[in-house]
C-alpha cells in the first residue's frame, strides 16, 4: 500500500501524471478502463487513486468506481480528474468520498500539491488506526495459582483456532485481559482488537455504531465490525445487547456480511468473535433476554475465568504488578508490601475482584505517606471501626451473642476457612502459618466440619454439606 494508481482512458494522460509522480519519487500503476481498474485494487489496495470521471468502453464510470473502492476500502483517497468537470459532477464526487475534485488540463503543481496532502491524509489515517489497533491494553495474564494455570491452559487451547470463545465470569475478574490475551496469541495478533461495551449499548443508534452508515452528506462512515475487520472482536457483557440487535449480531455470525445504515450493498468482514458475560445466559434464555441461537453460536468454546477469591495465592503477584505498573505509567512511588500487608489482602473479601484489588494498590499509593513498605494499617478495612485506639477489635453482633464455645469454634471455622482459601487449599502451608501440626490441623478441621474441594482446578474449603444442614 505504497503507490498510486492512475485510472485514465488516455494513454497519454496516465502516462505523463505517471512520469510526474515518478519524478517525485512515487511508485504507480496504471489502468485504462474500469476492469483493469478494480482488478489492480482488489490484487493490492493502492496509497492513493487518481480516477477520471468518464472512461470510454468502460462499463462503470468514475463515480461507479469511486462508490465501490469508498465502499470496500474506505481508507483509500480517491483524487478525481475530468476534462468535463463542473459544480454538479465535482459536488458529486465529493459527496461519494472522493478527497478532490481537478479539472483538466490541470496545474501540475496544483495536481502535486492535492497529491501530497492526500497522500498525508492517508498516512495519518493509517496511523491513528494502526495505534488503535496496538493500543489494546495490556494482554499480559499475571498470577500461578491451580484456577490460574487452569484458566491459561484452556486459553492456550484456544489461541490459535478460529473458534467463538465465550468468557463467564464475575464482574472485575479480568474477562476482558483474557480476551486479549487470546487475541495477542493468534493469528490475528498484528490485526486490529475491537471491544464493545454491550452495557453501554444506545438502542438507537446502536445499528450505526455497528454497521456504520452512508449518506448523500457525509459519505461512507465505518463502524465497530469494519473496524475489527480482518481481527478480532469482543462482545462485553453480551446479556445486556438488545434484543433486536442479536438477530442481526446472529445473522452476521452466519454469513460474516451485512449491510450499513443507509446502504443497499452487502460489506464482506473476516471477524473472529469473542464475547463475555457474568450472568448465566441460559436463565437469560428462559426469561425472554437473550437468543437461544446466539447462545449456541457464540458459546463454541465456554472458558471460565475464575474469581479472585478462587485464586488468592495470585493477590501477592497481581499487587506488585499494580505498585509496579503505577510507578511506570503515573509516577507513583515504588513501594514495597510487607507480609502483614499481604496477608490481611489475601483474607479480604473482593466483590470487585481483580479490579478492585488493583483500584486499592492505586489509591493506596495516591494517599500514603512516603515511600517505604506498605503495611496492614495503610490498607483500608472494615475492621477498623474501634473509636478506641487501644488496639482492640470490634466483634461483630453475630459472634457477640454466642457462647464462649460456640463463639470459639465459629471463629476458628472461619478463621481456618479464610487460612486455607489464602494459601489454595495447601493445608501443610496452612499449618505452617497458623503454627499447628498437620495432624492436629487435620483433625481440627474435621471437628468444625471445613472440607476441602476442587473448583476452577483450585482446592477450595467449605463447611460440609452435612454440617450445614445439622446447622439448620
Amino acid at each position: 500500500m505504497s503507490d498510486i494508481l492512475i485510472v485514465d482512458d488516455e494513454r497519454d494522460i496516465r502516462e505523463l501524471i505517471s512520469d510526474i509522480l515518478k519524478d517525485e519519487g512515487y511508485s504507480t500503476r496504471l489502468a485504462g478502463n474500469s476492469d483493469d481498474a478494480m482488478s489492480e485494487v482488489t490484487s493490492e489496495q493502492p496509497a492513493l487513486m487518481i480516477l477520471d470521471i468518464w472512461l470510454k468502453d468502460s462499463q462503470m464510470d468514475g463515480i461507479d468506481i469511486l462508490k465501490t473502492v469508498k465502499r470496500d476500502y474506505p481508507d483509500v483517497p480517491v483524487v478525481i480528474i475530468s476534462g468535463h468537470g463542473n459544480v454538479e459532477i465535482a459536488v458529486a464526487a465529493i459527496k461519494q468520498g472522493a478527497y478532490d475534485f481537478i479539472e483538466k488540463p490541470f496545474n501540475i503543481d496544483q495536481l502535486l500539491v492535492v497529491i501530497r496532502r492526500a497522500m498525508e491524509t492517508s498516512r495519518l489515517r493509517r496511523e491513528n488506526v494502526e495505534l488503535k489497533r496496538r493500543d489494546t491494553g495490556a494482554s499480559e495474564m499475571i498470577g500461578d495459582s491451580a484456577a490460574f494455570r487452569t484458566m491459561i491452559s484452556q486459553l492456550g487451547k484456544v489461541t490459535k483456532s478460529n473458534g467463538r470463545v465465550m468468557l463467564s465470569g464475575p464482574s472485575g475478574s479480568g474477562k476482558e485481559l483474557a480476551a486479549r490475551y487470546v487475541h495477542a496469541n493468534s493469528n490475528r495478533a498484528t490485526a486490529p482488537f475491537v471491544s464493545v461495551s454491550c452495557a453501554g449499548m444506545d438502542p438507537d443508534r446502536v445499528e450505526e455504531m455497528l454497521f456504520g452508515r452512508e449518506s448523500p452528506e457525509r459519505g461512507v462512515e465505518s463502524g465497530l465490525l469494519e473496524e475489527a475487520n480482518g481481527g478480532v472482536i469482543y462482545f462485553d457483557e453480551v446479556a445486556d445487547m438488545p434484543l433486536g440487535t442479536q438477530s442481526k449480531i446472529l445473522r452476521i455470525l452466519v454469513d460474516q456480511k451485512f449491510q450499513r445504515v443507509g446502504g443497499n450493498d452487502k460489506v464482506q468482514v473476516d471477524l473472529r468473535v469473542l464475547s463475555s458475560t457474568s450472568r448465566n445466559l441460559e436463565e437469560e434464555i428462559n426469561q425472554g433476554h437473550f437468543r437461544q441461537e446466539l447462545f449456541h453460536r457464540l458459546n463454541v468454546v465456554p472458558v471460565d475465568v475464575p474469581s479472585l477469591e478462587d485464586r488468592r495465592e495470585d493477590i501477592p503477584m497481581l499487587a506488585r504488578h499494580f505498585i509496579e505498573m503505577f510507578h511506570e505509567t503515573q509516577g507513583l512511588p515504588l513501594r514495597e508490601i510487607t507480609d502483614d500487608a499481604i496477608a490481611l489482602l489475601q483474607t479480604m473479601i473482593w466483590p470487585g475482584n481483580i479490579r478492585q484489588l488493583k483500584n486499592l494498590v492505586e489509591r493506596v499509593l495516591i494517599l500514603g505517606d512516603g515511600t517505604g513498605p506498605i503495611g496492614a494499617t495503610d490498607l483500608p478495612s472494615e475492621d477498623k471501626t474501634s473509636s478506641d485506639d487501644d488496639n482492640r477489635l470490634m466483634m461483630s453482633g453475630t459472634l457477640a451473642t454466642l457462647p464462649l464455645r460456640e463463639a470459639r469454634e465459629a471463629f476458628e471455622r472461619e478463621y481456618l476457612l479464610t487460612q486455607i482459601n489464602r494459601f489454595g487449599g495447601n493445608i501443610s502451608r496452612t499449618a505452617n502459618f497458623v503454627g499447628m501440626e498437620r495432624s492436629a490441623l487435620h483433625r481440627k478441621l474435621k471437628s468444625l466440619g471445613v472440607v476441602t474441594s476442587n473448583k476452577s482446578g483450585a482446592r477450595i474449603a467449605h463447611v460440609s454439606d452435612e454440617d450445614q444442614e445439622t446447622d439448620h
